[in-house]
């Protein structure tokens, strides 16, 4: 039986075949509503479907494009940007989720950028707000590793890598992530448990991520893009579409922050 570890190390055997990139050195991986600022991150690229690659699956959610990018930077880095993620709720198991994460590793990636588009807690937090990740809490209720594995999440999202974003962009505020199961959005009650355990932003992605690139050795940097203030914060219902709108209204922002922090990794 093949280990999700040799799943991940064929997938990129078969990624370097089809791009011809021997190794990648920095994994991205876009969230809800980032999707639109990729192309700041290089012009020379090949772009492949998720689904010419061992183990990996379409995209199921709107505004993901099932889609990967290997990127030839102008600063001489070879970028494996994924443009979309399998979500827990989905039903595919764990490892689905991070197989990305664990083909990037195997890819040659030392440094991986996790983004999402999440909830804030934080009403200053205006829809289109970048926030840096500066820990999680993952009530998934479960974990990508296995066995007697135990691994230290203390500094799981790099201080270096932060303070390099805000060398990038100075208003770039820091908060802690707070992962759900999903799909369906947190309860206002459930938004209000999230504050008093010491969140600040909540979604349905990236924690199971931070995990399994910690695992790998990667160094970490998760952003999230607030795309609308959680349930009960505003009084306003919740809606995928309007998610999908603030990425695109904050495209040029996103795609800028990346496009002048990547190169400094």
């Amino acid at each position: 039986m093949t280990t999700p570890y040799e799943l991940a190390k064929d997938a990129a055997a078969v990624l370097a075949a089809k791009t011809g990139v021997e190794k990648h050195d920095i994994a991205l991986v876009l969230g809800s509503g980032w999707l639109p600022a990729v192309d700041a991150l290089g012009e020379d690229y090949t772009e492949l479907a998720t689904t010419d690659l061992p183990g990996f699956s379409a995209a199921a959610v709107a505004g993901h494009s099932g889609k990967i990018r290997s990127i030839r930077s102008a600063s001489g880095r070879n970028l494996l940007v994924f443009l979309s993620r399998t979500h827990y709720y989905e039903g595919k198991g764990v490892e689905a989720v991070v197989h990305p994460v664990r083909t990037a590793a195997a890819a040659g990636c030392s440094t991986i950028v996790l983004t999402n588009g999440c909830g804030g807690l934080n009403p200053a937090w205006s829809p289109g707000t970048p926030v840096l990740i500066r820990d999680h809490i993952n009530l998934t209720a479960t974990s990508p590793l296995v066995g007697a594995n135990f691994v230290d999440l203390t500094d799981l999202y790099s201080a270096r890598l932060r303070g390099l974003a805000k060398s990038v962009d100075a208003s770039l505020d820091e908060g802690v992530y707070v992962q759900f199961p999903g799909p369906h959005y947190e309860t206002p009650a459930e938004v209000k448990m999230a504050g008093i355990l010491g969140g600040d932003l909540v979604g349905m992605s990236t924690t199971l991520e931070a995990i399994a690139a910690r695992e790998a050795g990667m160094e970490i940097l998760g952003i999230s893009l607030v795309t609308n203030l959680a349930a009960g914060i505003s009084d306003q219902p919740l809606d995928h579409s309007e998610v999908l709108e603030a990425g695109r209204a904050a495209a040029a922002r996103m795609g800028a922050l990346l496009g002048d922090l990547v190169p400094q990794i």
